[in-house]
């Protein structure tokens, strides 16, 4: 897989499968508009009939042109039934169709060379500050300004680890879910069912990462990288909007986004077992994943059918279920994994948080107030990671990360740069969720540690043994003059 940036842009990154343009539609998979079945009434609008003319005087569509554009969208289906992307629980070949078919305006802007330049000197500025904030030396190999459909390309082989376990084990609890009866009348087409699932799924993923590829500012923005890279990326795409949130100057949030984006990835390059770790949280999570469909459960039993015959209460009853929300809930038997992950990401972005304003602290003014914005934008801002969640069960936010930079924050200055990030050298030494909400008893086991290795027993045995001897050596030396002088 090419890194970002390494190769070049396809000429028709902006046209679907079939040679057309894209135009962003949101509610449109097989590229046919809102109503995919509005040409047989003469138009998308539903006007018009066969050859008669439209009321806004364009000729209907012929029966030839019905077929053709009837096959089209059949064949655009087909292909996303039948590519080696659709295999699987998800349909990936679908979920990238409606992921980039969301894409519109700044976001698919493709970055200029001046964005790249703009990009390199940011991050070669932010390295040099960042020396003095970590001993973790630079991780990025090179930068690179790209756009949103560069990241979805670029990130589609990481989603589909993190996802894959996840929609796997909820397309078995949805065969689950079913009758017994029913699964045995199946039989053989089963397959089919797990199709459709997948084809759900994409369809759902699709509108999910769709949403992030237009939120997103660098690769590392939620705390794990999505992107197998070492090279620092920014979507310049995204600096004017994010300028405005951050209430800062666009040079000042393209340094700020870089500071972030070169610290995540000294982290990531030097830290070996954190990507593994995060990924395999998401997979025992995913072990424990099943529907509940108790509201439902719940809306049938009160289903009365005598009232069926009643209009007035089959309304009542209608209304009332209008108003609940009746679609299963996605729970876990290993909530502990989500904690844990939650906890991992929040201590990466934390800690982010805290170097990255050592850094800029001194030499952007600004650096107090971006943070901030910045911690708002990313508890609240965040429509596709909250979509990403109602899909498959959890997201890559991280609830904690103002208490984890609080605990880095403590943490150096009780016993410095080195001691702190020498925390990151095994799990096991890492904070746990507790100890975000209350850090003073792991910062104290931190300090303790740290007082403990200055006292060497041996050492200090051997200095008391030289202190003994001399002593014993200037007594000597007493007696001796002593006894010259008595001569």
């Amino acid at each position: 897989m090419r890194n970002f940036g390494f190769g070049s842009n396809d000429e028709n990154d902006d046209r679907d499968d079939n040679g057309n343009e894209n135009n962003g539609n949101n509610n449109d998979p097989f590229g046919f508009g809102a109503n995919p079945f509005g040409f047989l009434f003469g138009g998308q609008d539903g006007q018009g009939g066969f050859g008669q003319p439209g009321q806004g005087g364009q000729q209907g569509p012929g029966i030839g042109d019905i077929l053709g554009q009837f096959g089209a969208m059949l064949s655009g289906f087909g292909r996303d039934m039948n590519s080696p992307d659709a295999q699987g629980p998800v349909n990936y070949a679908l979920a990238g169709r409606i992921a980039r078919q969301q894409i519109s305006g700044a976001a698919a802007r493709n970055p200029s060379s001046h964005d790249s330049q703009a990009v390199a000197e940011s991050v070669r500025l932010a390295e040099l500050w960042l020396d003095e904030s970590t001993v973790l030396p630079a991780g990025a190999t090179g930068s690179v300004a790209f756009s949103a459909e560069k990241w979805l390309e670029e990130t589609m082989p990481r989603w589909r680890r993190i996802i894959d376990p996840l929609a796997s084990k909820l397309g078995d609890a949805t065969l689950d879910g079913l009758p017994e009866e029913a699964r045995e009348q199946l039989g053989p087409m089963t397959g089919m069912l797990s199709q459709i699932n997948g084809m759900n799924f994409g369809m759902q993923l699709g509108h999910a990462l769709g949403e992030l590829a237009k939120e997103v500012a660098i690769s590392t923005q939620w705390g794990i990288p999505l992107a197998d890279s070492t090279v620092a990326a920014v979507a310049t795409a995204r600096l004017d909007d994010l300028s405005k949130k951050l209430g800062a100057e666009r040079r000042e949030t393209l340094i700020y986004l870089a500071a972030r984006e070169a610290a995540h990835l000294r982290l990531f390059q030097h830290v070996p077992w954190l990507v593994e770790r995060l990924i395999l949280d998401v997979e025992e999570f995913a072990t424990g994943l099943s529907l509940d469909n108790s509201a439902l459960e719940e809306a049938t039993r009160e289903f009365d059918p005598e009232s069926m015959g009643d209009p007035q209460k089959m309304q009542e009853m209608m209304e009332r279920l209008q108003n609940q929300d009746l679609a299963p809930k996605i729970v876990s038997s290993t909530d502990h994994a989500r904690i844990r992950l939650e906890t991992s990401l929040s201590l990466v972005e934390g800690w982010v948080d805290y170097v990255v304003g050592e850094a800029l602290g001194n030499r952007l003014p600004t650096t107090a107030s971006i943070q901030a914005a910045w911690s708002v934008f990313r508890d609240s801002d965040q429509p596709g990671m909250s979509a990403l969640a109602r899909t498959v069960g959890i997201d890559l936010s991280a609830p904690k990360a103002n208490q984890a930079a609080e605990l880095w924050s403590r943490l150096t200055f009780a016993v410095g740069k080195e001691r702190r990030d020498a925390v990151w050298n095994h799990p096991d030494f890492l904070p746990v969720d507790s100890d975000l909400d209350s850090p003073a008893e792991f910062i104290d086991s931190i300090l303790g540690e740290t007082e403990g290795k200055d006292f060497d027993p041996i050492s200090e045995i051997e200095k008391l043994e030289r202190e003994l001897n001399k002593g014993e050596d200037d007594s000597s030396d007493g007696d001796s003059d002593g006894d010259d002088a008595d001569k």
